[in-house]
């Protein structure tokens, strides 16, 4: 009866023990999506930032599935791939993205796949690869939040000496404040600043008000500001007179070294000019000859009436006559 009674509660604590294996067996596969139809799909990451086998998937934030493998394929892209459950993957599109995460501040790094915003029917199927990106990790981030607080130490620092300056006087920025003189003076400068800046607003509001009162239509200004052809006839007409210029400026110059020449060298017109004598002597010449162009004038009237040459002058009248009708 003793040994009867150790065999049964042997036998009781094994079959506990097993029952209580199962269960376990059960509950980890099932949380592991063991057991149960899966959808494996995979996808390719620069870095996975230390994730390992067993870790959750999840969708939206809801734990679907488990991390099942991992593969180095290169240097640069690393194969995660993952067990979702059937049932999730039918809310689960082609186009999603994939993202490795932390669970927390300092948890396990999951894998989590983040609906796309372009809307599509197709849903995932296993053997499909979806697409990944790359988040900041933690690591990264406490790197990166270490590097901000040594700048802002170097900053404080920087902040600090530059104060002690201005509180000892250095520096203009210290010279404003301590130098009340200085002070003065900057007061006075912006005040003069002022005054010049509404000066010179004024004489924009009187200059564009002349302007207001300027007929472009019907003077020359508005014609070179509109007409570009009488602008190009203006800046033609100038190139003309610059080119007038040079030519008379050289006409001066030639005029100015003949009259050199006639007061230095010799010749009729510089003997005309310095002999009183023979410029009197050239005048009454000019008088006879005029005198004496006038006689042979009247001598050869004298020959048109003369019977002995009438025929001939008239001869020659007749012939201009033919002529000019031949002409007209």
């Amino acid at each position: 009866m003793s040994n009867t009674a150790q065999n049964f509660r042997l036998g009781l604590f094994v079959f506990a023990g097993v029952f209580i294996f199962i269960l376990a067996v059960y509950f980890l596969g099932n949380r592991q999506n063991l057991f149960g139809d899966n959808v494996r799909i995979s996808s390719v990451f620069k870095n996975v930032n230390g994730l390992q086998m067993g870790n959750n998937v999840r969708f939206a934030g809801v734990n679907v599935g488990t991390v099942r493998g991992i593969t180095i394929l290169n240097d640069t892209a690393i194969n995660v791939d993952m067990l979702i459950s059937e049932k999730t993957a039918q809310l689960i599109k082609k186009n999603a993205l994939a993202t490795i995460t932390s669970d927390g501040l300092v948890g396990s790094m999951i894998v989590n796949i983040i609906p796309n915003d372009i809307f599509i029917e197709e849903r995932i199927e296993t053997g499909d690869t979806i697409s990944s990106i790359s988040k900041i990790a933690t690591a990264d981030m406490l790197t990166t939040l270490n590097t901000t607080n040594e700048n802002a130490a170097l900053l404080t620092q920087d902040l600090l000496r530059i104060t002690n300056a201005i509180n000892k006087g250095e520096g203009v920025l210290g010279a404003l404040i301590k130098d009340e003189a200085l002070l003065d003076d900057v007061k006075k400068s912006l005040s003069n600043l002022q005054q010049t800046t509404q000066t010179a607003k004024t004489s924009m509001f009187e200059l564009n008000r002349i302007i207001k009162e300027v007929n472009f239509d019907d003077n020359i200004a508005g014609l070179l500001l509109k007409d570009t052809v009488s602008v190009r006839k203006l800046a033609t007409v100038f190139d003309n007179l610059e080119t007038s210029s040079k030519e008379i400026e050289q006409l001066t110059k030639n005029l100015n070294a003949f009259s050199e020449t006639l007061k230095t060298n010799e010749g009729i017109l510089n003997y005309a000019l310095h002999d009183t004598i023979a410029v009197k002597n050239l005048d009454a010449t000019l008088k006879n000859a005029e005198e004496a162009s006038e006689r042979l004038n009247e001598n050869m009237e004298a020959l048109k009436h003369n019977f002995l040459f009438r025929g001939y002058f008239r001869k020659l009248e007749r012939q201009e006559a033919r002529e000019e009708r031949r002409q007209n």
